[in-house]
């Protein structure tokens, strides 16, 4: 296996490319300041990884949005999934570490940096999707902001919730992990539905996504004959 890692230094705003890639995933979320490692395998995706290593290692990841009424789950199959209609809110990533397999695959990470709405698509090249990206809501992403957050609070339903799930938490490892980044890898790794994780994605301030994931453990404990989470 050969590897090579990227250049980790964040771009600064007048450097966020307006024409990005899309990767199209399911389920799958990435936020500013997450980290997300993709197994790169298909041809149009292995191209684009190679484009945007050319350029400013920046790919775009959003999710389908779920398939119109009607259509039935091979209308829009995993090998379909590139071209199916997408959520207009994504988020940018940098590609912070590459490496090619002995098979051709690429394994990357990509790291969040700010999130994007799409102001309209442009012609795909080589079988990937390109977007023209409107970062102008998003700039508070570049500043971290940890005011407002109850943090006792989120980790009394956090503790409801993994009892309710049955998830095992490194409780060691959560609490001493500061706060916005605790927040933007729960979001990314716990097992929620792709609606809540778009309702993630899209939450304006880091307090409000706090709010709205505490609201969706808390549903989630509670449905699953969970312990009382005010106690």
């Amino acid at each position: 296996m050969t590897r090579a890692t990227a250049d980790t230094d964040a771009p600064t705003t007048g450097a966020l490319p307006r024409s990005l890639p899309i990767f199209p995933l399911s389920d799958v979320l990435l936020l500013p300041g997450g980290q997300l490692p993709l197994n790169i395998f298909e041809p149009r995706y292995l191209a684009m990884v190679r484009d945007a290593l050319a350029g400013e290692r920046m790919i775009g990841m959003v999710q389908p949005r779920a398939p119109a009424e009607g259509i039935g789950a091979e209308g829009v199959g995993a090998e379909d999934i590139g071209a199916a209609d997408v959520y207009n809110t994504g988020c940018a990533g940098r590609i912070t570490a590459f490496s090619e397999t002995p098979d051709g695959r690429n394994l990357i990470t990509l790291t969040g940096t700010i999130r994007f709405a799409i102001e309209r698509e442009l012609p795909g090249i080589d079988g990937y999707r390109r977007v023209i990206a409107d970062y102008s809501r998003f700039l508070g992403d570049l500043d971290d902001d940890e005011n407002g957050i109850d943090r006792d609070h989120l980790l009394t339903v956090l503790g409801a919730y993994f009892d309710a799930t049955g998830i095992e938490g490194d409780w060691a490892a959560i609490k001493e992990t500061e706060s916005s980044l605790l927040v933007t890898s729960l979001a990314m790794v716990c097992p929620f539905d792709g609606a809540e994780k778009q309702a993630l994605l899209e939450a304006p301030t880091l307090r409000e996504r706090v709010a709205a994931m505490t609201t969706i453990m808390e549903l989630a404990a509670h449905g699953a004959g969970g312990h009382s989470l005010h106690h």
